[in-house]
């Protein structure tokens, strides 16, 4: 619908339907209480990193495991690229959730989301750097690298995100 036309805009506003016009913000928004909220949290637990790094290191025995029904090196280049997104997953999660620097930024800012925004984007940034790394040391570190089965490792390690995000989205009795 082309609503750029200033006579179509007039017919718009005098109508009432304009699609695009703001409509009035009604405050609907009303506190939970105390019982409320601990229902919600029972509901809706807090996530934890290490739980995607559990299932990542899963996929990445399983992924080996399947790498050696065809051959050693297949296997050995699954786990290999399986490794080379654990690896990096397992620092980032140290770093965002033990290491002194994310200590003392809980500490001196408490509840500040810019300090752990920056944490985020910092670890996420060194956890790049080292899949990088990783991956252009393959051929130098594992021998007769298969490089599908490597690809493949890797791609399996990374749809634990996905596998961690259906588990938890799943229904409870």
């Amino acid at each position: 619908m082309n609503t750029s036309h200033p006579k179509r805009q007039a017919e718009l506003q005098k109508s009432g339907s304009d699609p695009w016009a703001d409509e009035a913000v009604e405050e609907d928004f009303k506190p939970l209480t105390r019982d409320e909220a601990q229902q919600w949290r029972a509901r809706n637990p807090e996530v934890s990193v290490w739980r995607v790094v559990f299932w990542q290191a899963a996929l990445c025995v399983l992924a080996g495991l399947v790498g050696w029904l065809f051959s050693v090196q297949a296997a050995v280049s699954a786990v290999y690229g399986g490794l080379s997104v654990l690896l990096p997953s397992a620092l980032m999660a140290y770093g965002l959730t033990s290491s002194g620097l994310a200590k003392m930024l809980r500490a001196a800012f408490p509840g500040m989301a810019k300090a752990s925004l920056a944490g985020v984007l910092f670890w996420e940034g060194v956890k790049v750097l080292l899949v990088l790394a990783l991956l252009w040391s393959a051929p130098r570190l594992v021998p007769e690298l298969n490089w599908l089965a490597l690809v493949a490792g890797l791609v399996v390690v990374l749809k634990a995100y996905w596998l961690e995000f259906f588990l938890r989205s799943r229904p409870r009795p």
